[in-house]
């Protein structure tokens, strides 16, 4: 590997990204327990947490792009969920559930993904423009004192 830049996030934004690992994997557990209404509940901080980490990185084009596609592959999990623990994930509209409908943001989360691979990674400027971008945002970090 010729490409020896090192890439780095923020701390706090780590910190908040491994909050969301926490959380996700308790909802999950839930899911697979079949806890209903603790799983339908804990949808609610998995996304929050989805969504702030997207909100967060939104300068940085290539951590959007990636954190987008999280929050519709949670979206869709979530709807899956929901459906499996309802009986909604078969025969709801004719033969498709939530299960079917999940497809979409799955969808759209590949959408996203494909674009930024096709079009976005390719080009040399772009790689180059975001890792100063993450050079900068991790300078500000360092400078302000945050933990």
């Amino acid at each position: 590997m010729q490409d020896n830049k090192i890439y780095s996030i923020p701390a706090r934004f780590r910190k908040v990204e491994n909050m969301h690992i926490l959380l996700w994997l308790l909802k999950d557990a839930c899911w697979a327990m079949n806890l209903r209404l603790p799983g339908v509940i804990m949808i609610i901080p998995t996304l929050t947490v989805a969504i702030l980490i997207t909100w967060q990185t939104r300068h940085v084009t290539s951590e959007l792009i990636h954190n987008l596609a999280v929050d519709f592959w949670i979206t869709a999990n979530c709807m899956w969920m929901v459906g499996e623990f309802y009986h909604w994930d078969e025969n709801l509209i004719g033969p498709y559930g939530l299960r079917q409908f999940a497809l979409l943001p799955f969808a759209i989360g590949l959408l996203i993904l494909g674009a930024y691979y096709f079009f976005l990674v390719p080009r040399k400027k772009f790689r180059d423009k975001m890792q100063e971008k993450m050079d900068q945002l991790s300078a500000r970090e360092i400078h302000s004192g945050r933990p």
